[in-house]
């Protein structure tokens, strides 16, 4: 093994490459976006099954970690191995926070959306869109802030990097 796959693979056990999360947010988006659009052309239906499997892979990664999930993978085996490796790592849990808090908003969504709220699966999409699209563009993840902010006001433990 070379030294800089040594140094890769040693920083990965303290944290995450940076670069994950902001692939996954990139494809929640567009997926996001998409439902949006179902939502808004009348295709109501089709809009709620696409915001509840979204809600799905947001409880995927929030239970089982940002690493283990689909676009985690598939950034690990796919695109990390191509990119030069990161300088530096961060902790998994505010990212995992963040799926928790997008597993949230958008299966309220559909939730509203099945027991007759008119467009509560736009809006919740377009609230997590917006997430995903700072995340995606700037880097900027409000789930790992709100995160931060409640590690920082006592109401939640911060949690040793998990690899």
């Amino acid at each position: 093994m070379s030294s800089s796959a040594e140094t890769a693979g040693s920083r990965a056990g303290r944290g995450i490459d940076p670069r994950g999360p902001r692939f996954g947010a990139t494809i929640t988006a567009v997926l996001l976006l998409i439902t949006i659009f179902l939502g808004l052309v009348g295709l109501t239906p089709a809009a709620t099954v696409a915001l509840t499997v979204l809600a799905l892979l947001f409880l995927w990664g929030a239970a089982a970690g940002v690493q283990r999930h689909p676009w985690g993978l598939l950034y690990a085996r796919a695109v990390r191995p191509r990119l030069a490796p990161s300088h530096e790592v961060e902790d998994p849990a505010p990212p995992t926070f963040a799926q928790a808090v997008g597993f949230v908003i958008s299966a309220a969504g559909v939730l509203l959306q099945l027991v007759g709220v008119p467009y509560a699966t736009v809006v919740a999409a377009a609230l997590a869109f917006v997430a995903a699209f700072l995340n995606a563009v700037f880097g900027y993840c409000l789930g790992c802030q709100i995160y931060l902010l409640l590690v920082r006001i006592g109401l939640v433990r911060r949690t040793a990097a998990r690899s």
